[in-house]
């Protein structure tokens, strides 16, 4: 057991490893091409994806927007007086989005913007040099 405690020491200081499978589908047809994400979870991911013969490589970087703030106004009467406002900090950065600049060996690139990432799902668009729209479906393993 005393040997087991740093390896999970170890483990729990790396983070948790991620993987999402990526479907695209060109807006010109119905073929659907695949690619994978992988990375730490809330970080920078490594990000492949084929199309044909090509396969684009790269790196997403997650844009976390901060969470916004409200104000809060209570009206309870009661026998300890009336309630005070208050700011509260509400997390809405469910739909947290990435940017992936990939690019093949033969120099040609793909830009994607995904939507909804670090959840389960998410969706997004890749975008390729002659200036074709894939639609893209992220889900994790």
């Amino acid at each position: 057991m005393r040997r087991l405690a740093p390896a999970a020491l170890a483990a729990l200081l790396t983070g948790c490893t991620t993987t999402y499978g990526l479907t695209l589908m060109p807006r010109n047809s119905g073929k659907l091409y695949q690619g994978e994400a992988t990375g730490q979870t809330g970080g920078d991911m490594k990000v492949s994806v084929t199309i044909d013969d090509r396969v684009y490589h790269g790196n997403w970087v997650v844009a976390d927007p901060p969470p916004s703030t409200g104000f809060v106004i209570g009206g309870a009467f009661g026998g300890r007086g009336p309630a005070i406002g208050t700011s509260v900090v509400i997390d809405d950065r469910a739909g947290t989005e990435a940017k992936a600049l990939l690019r093949a060996e033969d120099g040609s690139g793909l830009r994607c913007d995904f939507h909804g990432v670090q959840g389960v799902s998410g969706t997004g668009n890749c975008y390729d040099d002659s200036g074709l729209t894939y639609d893209v479906q992220l889900r994790r393993k």
